[in-house]
């Protein structure tokens, strides 16, 4: 398997570890469990994001493919923008548990459209 494969697969584990991670710990923050403050739920989050970063880097520079030379990939940089934005809010930020949860909403939807525009390599996949 080449290298390049092999990025591309651990990229794509982390983007699923990372949502599913994500929706766990909203879960756990809108039930109020402790399990949201223990060590392995503050510092998971970091390790598999970092690599997801990574990963992308790396594929981005082996492909002589970046964002802002790529449509597609600007439109996943804006999305990530938008989606760490929107995590943020639902996770810690947000005031009340309305807003909380609709930034939480709002940053599934974000995350979708990362995902739709990875697999179509289209800026606007819906249209």
């Amino acid at each position: 398997m080449s290298y390049y494969i092999a990025l591309k697969h651990l990229h794509v584990t982390c983007v699923v570890l990372s949502g599913l991670g994500f929706v766990l710990r909203a879960y756990w923050m809108l039930i109020g469990s402790p399990r949201l403050h223990s060590r392995p739920a503050r510092i998971l989050p970091h390790v598999i994001d970092s690599t997801l970063l990574g990963s992308a880097l790396t594929m981005a520079w082996l492909s002589g493919q970046y964002p802002f030379m790529q449509p597609w990939l600007t439109a996943k940089f804006f999305g990530l923008l938008a989606y760490i934005v929107l995590g943020a809010i639902a996770l810690k930020r947000g005031r009340t548990p309305a807003i909380r949860a609709r930034a939480f909403v709002a940053a599934l939807l974000a995350y979708g459209y990362i995902v739709s525009v990875a697999l179509t390599r289209q800026p606007l996949p819906f249209f």
